[in-house]
């Protein structure tokens, strides 16, 4: 791999166990993949919540801003998570 800079870490006993255990299971060749493969995992899940972010919570936020009044209240959004609670317990069966 072009480009590799060695880097001295220190993980709890717990994940440097849990590195030996991929390791050991044939999962990756060595410990530095398994770190190599939580950083891609990392870098993806940051990547998917700044689209998120820039796709859709900056937009809603826009439009709360150009349009206050599109917002709901405290109580209304209680009294819709309420609901939905007991329409979903009544569906399953069970009582609220």
């Amino acid at each position: 791999m072009p480009g590799i800079e060695k880097r001295t870490i220190s993980l709890p006993a717990a994940q440097a166990s849990y590195i030996d255990a991929l390791v050991d299971a044939g999962t990756y060749a060595s410990a530095s993949e398994v770190v190599r493969a939580g950083l891609r995992a990392l870098q993806e899940r940051d990547a998917a919540v700044e689209r998120w972010l820039r796709e859709e919570v900056a937009p809603v936020y826009d439009a709360m801003q150009a349009d206050p009044r599109r917002g709901l209240s405290a109580d209304q959004v209680t009294a819709a998570l309420a609901a939905h609670h007991a329409a979903r317990l009544k569906k399953t069966g069970r009582a609220a």
